[in-house]
């Protein structure tokens, strides 16, 4: 039985200073989906809706007419594709989805190229089928057993339960072709993304995938969402499409300085020497934490228009403490600032107007100490336009991190790891990671009571704690996370509309115990109540339980259990409660009742009142993503 978590190093921030990085402004092109006429004529089991419900356990659906989902529901009749109007090339594209239990179907670019849509939801070794997956290629003269290849799982299966929204980024390059119409370059998933986790990375495509609605390969072709083989719902189609021509950086030269110590220096410093460079990183002798310099060179953009760029120093931290700023930064543009790092974090963007052709760019950093956790050195120039494909610019080789990837594994037992957490931009120092052998996995902030997040999958990254100082003991989840609110999970309330607290006066973490399967028991008080939390997996490790037994003084006061707060809360026609639009379910044993309540921020909570018997209580719900 442990009687503390662990000591906080008193020199660390609590917070992280948010970063000044932000999504581009080059805007994406939207789908509207008010009506079918963004795409070419296809078969009637093609609507637009405005909601959509799928049974998590029958596949049962409902919808509610309206606009703004594309639903794919399979007819008696003819179930064919549906094909965009437009045609793209290279292609950066963002969706929502949904599958019904049991359900196939795909996204092909070009029509030709699958990424696959597939109930995955908790599959243990994910194949070209699941999905996230870029699908299999199809010969059949390569024999029997052997017509299908080059089929790539996701790396990692994220996919939630049927009937929540899940998300699919992908960004696309197109085959390339010479004047005669050979092609000279494969096809490329740049990355896939699914539920904000990387699935797919630089993957070559040699040809069409199997089924794909075109046999050939061109620049050029639509995108085409599959229809005969299961229903899907989709929404929040976005994309942003991309000629051939790109960004250039040449002619670079460095100036490089001693003494530099803020970034007004420059105007004043006297030069130690001088060099060609090719690559974008301070390449002069110099020691590894104190340098400075000028790198000057020749932008070539292929097109007018406003341009977004993204400068990152790799060595100041994003929890620098204040007054300790180790380094800075400014990108000009034909002696205009285009984007400043002020050295409180290591990114910055900025954009600019540029016309196509020839600008000369300038860039002034300095750096006088090294942090332990953030050791590198390297400098990073990002630059996007209205169809020009975000590049880093001159980017040098590195040889791998001999260090690797420091993973926790979990084996045929729950694993518990302590450590640092980021919640919602927040560093909770008091936390631990508990990770299942059903691959449901959950963090706890044991200061304040605090279930903060859920991930499916892997479990934890621990190189921030181990490697080298390890100095800003962060572990990362490995999977798509799911944040909850944040707020203490149990509190005393006049009654049930009373505004939940955001601490409770005196709450204590008390002991945790380890049962034999390795999960946590952990104990906690606060005035007047004491409680025992527990978590266990059920389904498969579909479902994450959580149970919290409390024993209280005073009956008269009334114990309230804060479940979940979200934007929207909607309880289905299965009794399973929607959170945060239908991003997790939460599941309720029988002759529960729930209360459903609106803040005064118009946000949504779900509460449930502890009952006492003779001064003890208990209340259960499932966790189900």
């Amino acid at each position: 039985m442990n009687k503390q978590i662990f000591l906080i190093c008193c020199c660390l921030f609590i917070k992280t200073i948010a970063s000044v990085a932000q999504e581009s402004p080059i805007p994406f092109e939207v789908l509207p989906l008010q009506n079918l006429s963004e795409f070419q004529p296809t078969s009637g089991n093609w609507t637009i809706v405005k909601d959509v419900f799928y049974d998590l356990n029958d596949g049962a659906s409902k919808i509610t007419n309206g606009a703004g989902i594309l639903l794919n529901t399979l007819d008696k009749g003819e179930n064919q594709p549906i094909k965009s109007s437009f045609e793209h090339g290279d292609i950066e594209l963002e969706l929502d989805f949904m599958m019904p239990k049991g359900s196939n179907s795909g996204i092909y670019l070009q029509g030709r190229y699958e990424v696959q849509l597939f109930d995955s939801w908790a599959v243990k070794n994910p194949k070209y089928s699941d999905a996230g997956a870029i699908y299999q290629r199809w010969d059949e003269s390569r024999g029997v057993a052997r017509e299908g290849y080059e089929g790539h799982p996701p790396l990692v299966n994220v996919s939630r339960a049927p009937g929540l929204w899940q998300s699919l980024r992908i960004v696309f390059r197109a085959p390339r072709f010479d004047s005669q119409g050979k092609k000279v370059s494969n096809a490329k998933f740049i990355s896939v993304h699914q539920n904000g986790v990387l699935v797919q990375k630089n993957i070559d495509v040699t040809g069409p995938t199997q089924a794909s609605f075109f046999e050939d390969e061109q620049a050029m072709g639509p995108l085409v969402i599959q229809g005969d083989h299961g229903g899907v719902a989709i929404r929040n189609i976005k994309y942003k499409t991309y000629g051939a021509e790109t960004v250039t950086l040449t002619e670079m030269k460095l100036t490089y300085y001693d003494s530099i110590k803020t970034i007004n220096d420059f105007a004043k410093a006297n030069p130690k020497g001088k060099m060609d460079i090719d690559v974008l990183a301070h390449l002069a002798p110099a020691t590894r934490n104190e340098f400075s310099g000028t790198i000057v060179g020749t932008l070539t953009v292929p097109s007018d228009g406003e341009y977004f760029f993204n400068l990152n120093l790799a060595w100041v931290p994003d929890d620098t403490p204040p007054g300790v700023i180790n380094g800075a930064g400014k990108f000009f543009i034909d002696d205009k600032e285009v984007v400043y790092v002020d050295g409180v974090t290591g990114k910055a963007n900025g954009s600019t107007q540029l016309t196509a052709g020839v600008q000369k760019i300038k860039l002034n950093y300095f750096k006088t100490f090294g942090h332990w956790y953030a050791p590198s050195n390297d400098i990073t120039l990002v630059v996007e336009g209205n169809g020009v494909a975000r590049t880093a610019l001159n980017v040098p080789m590195r040889g791998s991190n001999q260090a690797g990837q420091i993973a926790v594994k979990v084996a045929d037992k729950a694993v518990m790891q302590r450590g640092f957490i980021m919640h919602h931009g927040e560093k909770r120092t008091h936390t631990i990671a508990v990770g299942e052998p059903g691959g449901a996995n959950y963090a706890i902030d044991l200061s304040r009571g605090v279930l903060l997040n859920v991930w499916r999958g892997d479990f934890v990254e621990t190189t921030p704690m181990w490697y080298g100082r390890g100095e800003t003991q962060l572990m990362l989840p490995l999977g798509n996370v799911i944040e909850f609110g944040g707020k203490p999970t149990l509190a005393i309330l006049p009654n049930k509309d009373s505004a939940w607290p955001d601490e409770i006066a005196g709450f204590e973490y008390t002991e945790y115990e380890v049962l034999k399967n390795g999960d946590p028991v952990i104990l906690y008080k606060m005035p007047g109540v004491t409680i025992r939390e527990t978590f266990e997996t059920s389904d498969l490790g579909k479902k994450l339980v959580h149970s919290l037994s409390v024993t209280a003084e005073d009956e008269s006061k009334q114990l309230y259990c804060l479940v979940a707060q979200a934007s929207k809360i909607e309880k289905l026609p299965n009794g399973l409660y929607a959170i945060d639009d239908k991003s997790y379910y939460i599941e309720f044993e029988k002759r529960t009742s729930p209360i459903v309540r609106t803040t005064s921020d118009g946000s949504q909570e779900l509460i449930l009142t502890v009952k006492l018997n003779d001064n003890m209580g208990k209340v259960t719900y499932s966790i189900v993503w």
